[in-house]
């Protein structure tokens, strides 16, 4: 016989979703529905399980094992690195699946919350039936269950030898030769990282460059490094994968290239890397009347209040990769707290936050960015009413330095007020460097201001931005910094 809660709030998602369980609700009945990441039944999320925490502890000694090309460099010789898979692997996943579990273990020990660790459908706006038959039906319920991996209908995708992201990182050992198939932000930073750890890659992808969403000026520049670092090759499609023996040894890779010519690789894992999806289809948003975005995604309010025919529905929040573009775990966490805020003050909702969202990919180079691409500035001002500064790291002291031959920061502003539009960065540590362009931004701090308005640590690599700022043709305030 089903069972029917009748919790005062409802949680579809143990991601982001997984904090909106407050004190707030501590004498309040509440459901949190989590089926577990497909690959391992994992609590907590996609980031924490099979996202950027695992993928960065993962970049780590990949870099780390690139010390001999930098040491070179400037006159150091190291010995040859060594990548030790399996101690890389259980050193990341001793660490994320106790977490997982420990998080699991709280959840369930709460007397106020229930767990249903099973996939679950909507019913309704406000409800949903798991699989094995129970029903919810609460006061408010918010939607944050994710996105997964996108996998092209070829034959032999199913082959224990195809990954996606959420399941290459627990291979048996290191492969010798990967074929990473996409050009996007989760296969350059896998190429990245398999490439400096030590096996060959082979890198495809259907159009001409990587990163094409990025900057033109960025994406050109990323992709001839990339193409210095392992092999890339464009106007390549996958159209099948052929086991060549037993489970586990080499695959045959074919590919289709634009003219109509077939090629094969010989590789020992497919790492499949073209997009992700919101799980809106899963958990039956259209058929329980939700209003969708053509991709998918699940259509929100400044609020992240659902919408239904048009028309915000009283209580129904949704957050996170199933109604973000971004798809950012920065920006699933924000989204998170409005939503906390807004479910315990329905009478003082706020909105969330759209304008300076920054990404990094943590490839090799690193890339960052915030704000407007060039493109995007020049159609929304007009290209005569913007300024641009590329500045190269190495015409900076920390630049020489470090003997750098690649890295570039990239800033974009309005030339008639100074104000910032977007920044752009590869090189080392561009994540980081990108952040003073990222608060300048965030309150409204005009370029000039930003540069002369504070003391920049000589010589360390932060005049790299420093002096791309004031390479900008923007107005002098009056009353501007010396």
């Amino acid at each position: 016989m089903a069972t029917l809660h009748r919790p005062d709030l409802a949680i579809i998602g143990s991601g982001s979703g997984n904090s909106l369980i407050t004190p707030f609700w501590d004498d309040k009945k509440v459901v949190l529905a989590d089926k577990g990441i497909d690959t391992t039944g994992a609590f907590g999320g996609t980031c924490l399980n099979v996202g950027c925490i695992p993928t960065k502890m993962y970049v780590r000694p990949s870099a780390l094992a690139r010390a001999p090309e930098e040491a070179a460099k400037v006159g150091v010789t190291l010995s040859r690195p060594s990548a030790d898979w399996p101690v890389i692997r259980d050193r990341i996943f001793a660490r994320i699946d106790a977490i997982s579990e420990g998080g699991r273990e709280y959840r369930e020990e709460l007397d106020n919350v229930e767990l249903i660790s099973e996939k679950v459908t909507l019913t309704g706006h406000h409800s949903f039936r798991s699989d094995s038959g129970t029903d919810v039906k609460a006061r408010q319920l918010v939607i944050a269950a994710g996105s997964r991996p996108v996998l092209p209908e070829v034959p032999g995708i199913d082959l224990p030898q195809v990954h996606t992201s959420e399941s290459i990182m627990r291979l048996e050992d290191l492969p010798k030769k990967v074929l990473i198939v996409g050009g996007g932000y989760i296969a350059c930073e896998f190429a990245g990282i398999f490439s400096g750890l030590g096996s060959e890659v082979v890198q495809i992808n259907r159009s001409i460059g990587l990163m094409t969403q990025l900057d033109d000026e960025i994406a050109a520049a990323y992709s001839a490094e990339a193409e210095k670092n392992w092999s890339v090759l464009y106007q390549r499609t996958l159209v099948a994968v052929e086991e060549t023996g037993d489970d586990g040894a080499p695959v045959a890779a074919h590919l289709v290239t634009s003219d109509g010519r077939t090629e094969t690789y010989e590789v020992d894992v497919v790492l499949v890397a073209i997009g992700r999806r919101p799980n809106s289809d899963l958990v039956g948003a259209e058929e329980a009347g939700i209003d969708l975005h053509p991709d998918g995604r699940i259509v929100v309010d400044e609020y992240q209040r659902v919408y239904a025919q048009g028309e915000p529905v009283e209580g129904l929040y949704a957050l996170g990769d199933i109604c973000s573009a971004a798809m950012l775990k920065h920006v699933a966490n924000h989204e998170a707290r409005v939503v906390a805020h807004n479910l315990e003050n329905p009478d003082d909702l706020r909105k969330a936050r759209v304008a300076a969202v920054p990404s990094a990919i943590f490839s090799y180079p690193e890339i960052a960015q915030v704000g407007l691409t060039e493109a995007q500035a020049a159609e929304r001002i007009g290209a005569e009413n913007l300024t641009t500064k590329t500045q190269k790291y190495g015409d900076t002291a920390y630049g020489w330095a470090m003997e750098d031959t690649y890295g570039i920061f990239k800033v974009i502003a309005d030339r008639r007020t100074g104000k910032l539009l977007g920044a752009h960065a590869m090189g080392y540590q561009s994540s980081n460097l990108i952040q003073p362009v990222v608060h300048a931004m965030s309150f409204g701090q005009d370029a000039y201001t930003v540069a002369r308005g504070q003391y920049w640590i000589h010589p360390a690599l932060m005049e790299v931005v420093e002096n791309a700022l004031l390479g900008l043709e923007v107005p002098v305030p009056e009353d501007a910094p010396l």
